[in-house]
């Protein structure tokens, strides 16, 4: 038979869960990390047993305010972390299949640009500006007040304006791209991948020290087809093993394993002149919450 305390937990769970994508996709924002933003939602979910619930109108919105508030004390435990981080720093890739009809304007750019706003200012501009909070539910959420809250948005607008996406891709052609991509790359077809690449063309690889990655983003593109001529050597004597297409942050790419087991993510950024960044993740423990799936 049920205890008292084993049915409350049941009815409080049974308004979280539904909720728990929702939170996720906050934490996740606001993180980059996927293993802290399912943290972030599990320790949400605690504090909700804990919570005396008759008093709760809202649940969706207080379980918002608490994830938020969450974030906002891990982010400070982050910053040292990002600052001592070895080679460039992408978010955690999350990755949808190719079929997938969700639009997110939150892409791995936009991510990348989060990283540089203070807590309150990312938290101020994801509630509001994409998550579509009033500035008075912002301002309960971060603790300041709504005009407070208008001027962190807009200083989290202004420096994030550029990173926004302003060539739309359609999806199927973006992941033509992606497969085009992909073929020239591994097969050694210089010419054909030339012809992929934005003459500004960027590449950023995430090895976190961890795995074998360019230590410093390759610019411009004499440069990243050295860098990518110097990889089919190595390719054509260890091959890719292709595991999907899909949506990486929102860009078109594709899920790999490399030499020696090691899974790989590339997205791709296009712009209105071809692929105009390249982004790489190998570190591996940005890839364990994909491994069993993938593999």
């Amino acid at each position: 038979m049920a205890s008292r305390d084993d049915t409350t937990n049941d009815e409080a769970a049974a308004v979280f869960d539904p909720l728990r994508p929702m939170l996720t996709r906050v934490a996740y924002r606001m993180l980059g990390s996927v293993a802290d933003a399912e943290d972030a939602v599990q320790d949400a979910f605690l504090r909700w047993l804990d919570a005396d619930r008759t008093t709760v109108r809202e649940p969706g919105a207080f379980l918002r305010r608490v994830v938020t508030r969450l974030c906002l004390d891990r982010l400070k435990s982050a910053q040292h972390r990002r600052e001592t981080y070895i080679g460039p720093w992408l978010p955690e890739p999350v990755v949808e299949p190719a079929e997938n009809d969700l639009d997110d304007d939150v892409t791995l750019p936009l991510m990348m640009a989060l990283e540089r706003l203070s807590p309150l200012e990312r938290a101020a501009f994801l509630l509001h500006d994409v998550f579509g909070l009033d500035f008075e539910e912002v301002a309960t959420t971060i603790g300041r007040d709504p005009a407070a809250c208008r001027q962190l948005a807009s200083r989290a607008r202004d420096h994030v304006r550029a990173d926004r996406p302003r060539y739309p891709v359609a999806r199927e052609h973006g992941l033509e791209i992606a497969e085009a991509f992909f073929a020239a790359s591994r097969n050694g077809d210089m010419e054909r991948l030339r012809g992929l690449l934005a003459a500004d063309v960027t590449v950023y690889a995430d090895g976190g020290g961890k795995a074998s990655a360019a230590k410093r983003p390759v610019g411009g593109r004499d440069d990243v087809m050295r860098l990518f001529t110097r990889l089919a050597t190595a390719l054509a004597a260890n091959p890719s093993r292709l595991v999907r297409y899909g949506l990486i942050n929102g860009l078109p790419g594709f899920v790999t394993v490399e030499h020696g087991g090691i899974l790989q993510t590339t997205a791709l950024e296009i712009g209105p002149n071809g692929v105009a960044a390249v982004y790489i993740t190998r570190n591996p423990d940005k890839l364990r919450h994909m491994s069993g799936a993938l593999h």
